[in-house]
């Protein structure tokens, strides 16, 4: 099978293979499709839990706005940084 790709894909795909990450394009390209695969045919129910979870703590009340969760990161970030 003869595969053609864009450019910069090619480019990348030669980058990772000349850095260990994969022993040929062939290779890449393989575990590119299988985890292609993979994705398609997960139901998630896996994330189900969490859904859940999610749900529940929402009727508690135990929440927080898009910006307080972003202003604690920040704080956390700076943290981790200084020391």
């Amino acid at each position: 099978m003869n595969i053609s790709l864009p450019p910069e894909q090619q480019k990348w795909l030669e980058a990772q293979v000349a850095a260990g990450r994969f022993a040929s394009i062939d290779e890449a390209l393989a575990i590119a499709v299988a985890d292609m695969m993979a994705i398609e045919s997960d139901d998630l129910a896996w994330a189900r839990p969490y859904v859940d979870q999610a749900f529940e703590s929402v009727a508690r009340g135990d929440v927080i706005s898009g910006e307080e969760f972003f202003a604690r990161l920040k704080v956390k970030r700076a943290r981790r940084q200084s020391s």
